[in-house]
């Protein structure tokens, strides 16, 4: 595989990509930061809501005058987007989700403490304008709406739409927990890679909470999930395991559909079925850029995705402190390699139980034993004061 000496300068980023093997070379260079495992961060999204009644369409001037200063610039454009107290940003998803991104934190104890503060700052924030915070993986209450509207968002929606209207659903009524990992030494990052989507079925099914959506129940334990089930594959498929994970990412980023391309004016909407290779090979009027790769790589959203370190995407949002409990035991099933090969050999029997997952959560007998059999194992890792490992507990035994 090509490799490049580096893509840092402006000047060099848009420079164009005139080979495939380029484009390898640079997303390989770029997807995983190996190392000793050093820290932990989360990404929380939160539906809106306003307090006296959950399913009145949300108002796009009172969440701005809720978030003040602390407000994205796509809600209001001369905002300052000042991070929260404890260091996470404040964004916002098409449907006016509001997402904290914490910073890196060297201690799962840190990251509560910091987090933590940051819930409660932002739910005060959202108190004093009659809003509160969701506690589900879909709006239980409303149908999808958006509240941004902006080049990519409107490029997604149109694309989504060729399918149906799961991309819309996902764009604005869901609610997403991500936790971010270390990628870990080079020596381990197979197995790493292998045993955190190893982990997905099993604790997809054990932090299920999105049963009801638009005022229905649906069937499906997470809703959320089945939304994404029904947007464009290429772009939301699990990237398999391998010997080389960074250039098994590489080939799914460049087999996926181009979503939006950037133009300076007018919209960003691309033809169906383009995919970031083609566009090398010559398929639109001009040739992609570095940065247009970047971008390209931001619009990617599989279970796992490698942005340096290891992004988990597959969890539904948790209710109140109950978002401690799978960034707690996805940090200790990763702590080392001992673990990471019992997480292998225990999550077997569950492999590939994506759909089961989703649909039938712990009411399907294998996934809810392999669950049980790893938080027992995250557990007997986790180094906490008693009140955090008790949150933990609380936590994940919710649907048990």
């Amino acid at each position: 595989m090509a490799t490049l000496q580096g893509i840092r300068t402006a000047a060099d980023h848009n420079a164009v990509i005139a080979e495939i093997e380029q484009a390898e070379g640079y997303i390989a260079s770029i997807c995983f930061k190996t190392g000793p495992p050093a820290a932990v961060g989360v990404e929380l999204e939160f539906t809106v809501h306003q307090h006296h009644d959950p399913a009145a369409p949300l108002d796009r001037p009172r969440l701005c005058q809720a978030l003040g200063d602390h407000a994205p610039v796509t809600l209001r454009a001369d905002s300052p987007a000042r991070p929260l107290r404890h260091g996470g940003g404040v964004t916002l998803e098409p449907g006016g989700q509001v997402e904290i991104s914490s910073r890196p934190h060297a201690s799962l104890a840190e990251l509560h403490a910091a987090v933590s503060g940051d819930i409660e700052q932002l739910s005060a924030l959202l108190a004093q304008a009659g809003l509160v915070l969701g506690e589900t993986g879909t709006d239980p209450h409303r149908p999808p709406q958006r509240l941004l509207s902006t080049p990519r968002y409107d490029a997604m929606e149109a694309a989504f739409d060729r399918r149906g209207a799961s991309g819309k659903i996902m764009m604005c009524s869901t609610a997403g927990l991500q936790v971010c990992l270390d990628a870990g030494p080079a020596d381990e990052l197979p197995d790493r890679w292998a045993a955190v989507h190893a982990l997905g079925p099993p604790l997809m099914a054990l932090f299920a909470n999105s049963g009801r959506f638009a005022g229905r129940e649906t069937g499906w334990a997470s809703a959320r999930q089945q939304a994404w089930r029904g947007i464009d594959p290429s772009r939301t498929r699990p990237v398999r395991a391998g010997p080389d994970p960074a250039a098994t990412w590489a080939a799914y980023a460049l087999d996926a559909a181009l979503l939006c391309v950037r133009r300076p004016d007018g919209h960003w909407d691309t033809p169906a079925g383009v995919t970031f290779a083609d566009w090398i090979r010559g398929a639109l009027p001009t040739r992609p850029t570095y940065a247009d790769l970047d971008y390209h790589l931001s619009t990617l959203f599989p279970p796992v995705r490698p942005r340096g370190y290891l992004e988990i995407r597959y969890l539904d949002t948790q209710p109140g402190r109950a978002w401690f409990a799978p960034a707690a035991l996805l940090s200790a099933l990763l702590s080392d390699r001992a673990t990471v090969a019992r997480v292998l050999r225990m999550c077997a029997p569950a492999a590939g139980r994506w759909v089961e997952a989703a649909r039938d959560g712990m009411a399907d007998p294998v996934l809810a034993a392999t669950a049980r059999a790893v938080r027992e194992l995250a557990l007997a890792r986790l180094d906490l004061p008693p009140r955090l490992l008790d949150d933990v507990v609380e936590g994940s035994t919710r649907n048990d």
